[in-house]
């Protein structure tokens, strides 16, 4: 049921990435989203709305089919599909975040957009406050290892800046992060033996969907002199708990902390 304050806002939205439907949902509007991408993982039943693509290949045809009142778009990479809709006569509204900072300011427009301003502000302290108590507990931490986050294999290409921010609030050194300003995923392909060089104490893999492959990781050229190959310390993050910029990006905070702390009550 819609109150009457909400009565002017949108109420068939559609949703072409992940956290854009992670956002409406936590914002209490889960029932006014009438379209996903393939990528929506959360909540649970954004998986049960209808499909209108991927997250670059979409069906113009199955998006306008919903009669959406807004459709919710992420980046460059998505520019072609918002043409077509901005042609179409539907309202859009691409998002670019690539901070943290990004982020907050994204779920307080999307908030804004559907009525839900003071939920957005809540979400959005909650999640400060989380931050704020990890970055405390690791700040007693004598130093911080050095990690090395990959967000593809072939060619190796280091984390996107809201990753790079989350590994230093979790304890760790982003060994790229002169990078992290890079927007595209093109400007942070990393040279292997630059790897070697900065020896990474903790390794972090999201393949971006595609399955880590420990082994292949390991027989790469020079790699079995870094720390944290002989040291088996390779960890695989699930892309949606870390590489969709939106509220899950807390869950691969809690477990790169972890991973940190880990290391860290090893030495």
């Amino acid at each position: 049921m819609y109150g009457k304050a909400e009565a002017h806002f949108p109420r068939r939205i559609v949703c072409l990435t992940a956290e854009t439907a992670e956002i409406v949902c936590a914002l209490g509007a889960g029932e006014r989203v009438v379209g996903v991408s393939g990528t929506a993982v959360r909540p649970p039943e954004a998986r049960d709305k209808p499909k209108v693509g991927g997250f670059t290949t979409f069906r113009l045809d199955k998006i306008l089919a919903l009669t959406p009142d807004l459709v919710l778009a992420f980046s460059d990479l998505q520019k072609d599909i918002v043409r077509e809709l901005v042609g179409a006569g539907v309202p859009v509204f691409a998002t670019n975040q690539r901070s943290v900072e990004g982020i907050f300011q994204t779920i307080l427009t999307i908030g804004g957009l559907i009525g839900r301003e003071t939920e957005a502000r809540a979400l959005i302290q909650d999640m400060r406050d989380e931050m704020k108590q990890i970055r405390e507990f690791s700040s007693v931490w004598p130093d911080r290892p050095r990690v090395y986050f990959e967000e593809w294999p072939d060619p190796p290409i280091s984390g996107i800046r809201w990753v790079s921010e989350l590994i230093e609030l979790a304890g760790g050194q982003d060994i790229f992060a002169e990078l992290r300003d890079k927007a595209l995923a093109s400007e942070r392909v990393v040279d292997p033996a630059e790897v070697c060089r900065r020896d990474p104490q903790i390794m972090v893999v999201s393949w971006c969907g595609k399955k880590m492959d420990r082994q292949a990781i390991r027989s790469r050229p020079g790699w079995e002199a870094i720390t944290a190959v002989k040291a088996d310390r390779i960890h695989e993050l699930d892309g949606s708990d870390i590489l969709a910029p939106g509220p899950s990006v807390m869950r691969g905070l809690r477990q790169l902390h972890e991973i940190v702390q880990s290391y860290m009550e090893a030495r």
